[in-house]
C-alpha cells in the first residue's frame, strides 16, 4: 500500500513539474492510454491462467455484470447530482 501511495505522490510532483510543457502534455494521453491496455492485457492473463476463476466463471461473471451495472448506475446518479448542484447555472437551461 505504501508503494501505490509513493508512486501517486511521484506522478502528482511529477505532473507538477511538467505542466508547462506542451510538447509532453500532448502525448501523455497516448501513453496513459497504452498503459491502461497493458494492465487490462496482463489482469487479463492472470485471470485466464488461474484454473479456480476459469471454472467458476459463469457465476463470478453474473457477479461482475451485476456489480459492474451498479457501479455505473451509482456513478451516472452521483455525477448527474454534483452537476446539478455545483456545475449548473440557476434559472438557465441549455437546450
Amino acid at each position: 500500500m505504501n508503494s501505490v501511495i509513493l508512486f501517486l505522490f511521484l506522478g502528482a510532483l511529477l505532473g507538477y513539474f511538467i505542466r508547462e510543457k506542451k510538447n509532453i502534455l500532448r502525448h501523455l494521453d497516448k501513453v496513459t492510454f497504452c498503459s491502461v491496455l497493458a494492465l487490462l492485457f496482463l489482469l487479463g492473463s492472470s485471470v485466464g491462467r488461474n484454473p479456480v476463476i476459469i471454472m467458476n466463471l459463469h457465476n463470478l461473471g453474473i457477479q461482475a455484470l451485476i456489480l459492474s451495472v451498479a457501479a455505473v448506475a451509482g456513478s451516472a446518479v452521483i455525477s448527474l447530482a454534483v452537476y446539478r448542484l455545483f456545475f449548473k447555472d440557476n434559472g438557465i437551461d441549455e437546450k
